[in-house]
C-alpha cells in the first residue's frame, strides 16, 4: 500500500509550524509533533492529559542516527537492534529501546534519569515522516492518558481527533488490530531490563 505524498506534505507542514498530528506508526496509531520542539511536547502532554514527568519515546528512520540523539549508545543496544531486525522479518512485535544519555530532544520528553525511549521504525509512512522532517517524532499513543490504546484507526476517540492540528489519510480502513511494541531498558554498563514484552 502506497502513501499519498500530499498527505505527508501536509502532516510535515503542521509538524514545522510545531503542530500535533495523529498518525499511523509501525504499532498503534500515535500522535505526534517535533521531538526537538519543547513547545510542540508540551502541547502534546496537555492534549493527551498525561503528566509531563511521564516520558513518551520518538521513532528515528534510521540506526544510523541514534550517536545524535544518544551521547554513548551501549553495544547490548546494538545487539538488541540486531535481533530487532531478525525479529521484523518473523513479523513479531517492534521493539523500543530506551536508552541513558539522551541528548538534541526537547528536555520535557527526556526521563527523570537522562534517558529516552527510541524506535526504528519500518512504517512506510512514519519512516517517510522521519526522514522528511529530520527529527525524531514523537509517537505516544492516540488516546486519552488512562483510556484505552486504540488498536486501529476507528478506535480513536473522536476527543483525540478533534484536539489534534492534522489527522493523516494512510491507513484509515486498515483494521487489522495491532499492539504496542515490546520495550527493553537499556543500562551504560551493557545490563538490560525488559519494561515490556
Amino acid at each position: 500500500m502506497r502513501y499519498d505524498k500530499e498527505d505527508i506534505q501536509a502532516a510535515l507542514r503542521v509538524l514545522r509550524e510545531g503542530g500535533i498530528i495523529v498518525y499511523p506508526t509501525d504499532t498503534v496509531w500515535g500522535l505526534g509533533c517535533d521531538a526537538t520542539n519543547a513547545e510542540a511536547v508540551k502541547r502534546l502532554y496537555a492534549l493527551k492529559e498525561r503528566e509531563d514527568s511521564k516520558s513518551m519515546l520518538v521513532l528515528l528512520d534510521s540506526p544510523a542516527k541514534l550517536n545524535y540523539y544518544v551521547t554513548d549508545v551501549p553495544e547490548a543496544a546494538w545487539q538488541l537492534l540486531e535481533v530487532g531486525e531478525c525479529s521484523r522479518a518473523e513479523a513479531l512485535r517492534p521493539l523500543t529501546i530506551i536508552y541513558p544519555g539522551a541528548r538534541n530532544i526537547a528536555a520535557n520528553l527526556i526521563a527523570e534519569d537522562g534517558s529516552i525511549g527510541i524506535r526504528i521504525t519500518h512504517e512506510p509512512f512514519s519512516r517517510a515522516l522521519c526522514e522528511q522532517l529530520k527529527h525524531p517524532l514523537v509517537s505516544t499513543s492516540a488516546n486519552i492518558s488512562g483510556h484505552p490504546t486504540a488498536r486501529f484507526y476507528k478506535e480513536i476517540e473522536q476527543t483525540i481527533l478533534d484536539r489534534a492540528d492534522y489527522v493523516c489519510r494512510f491507513r484509515r480502513e486498515d483494521d487489522v488490530p495491532c499492539e504496542p511494541s515490546s520495550i527493553i531498558k537499556v543500562n551504560t554498563d551493557g545490563t538490560f531490563r525488559i519494561i515490556r514484552e
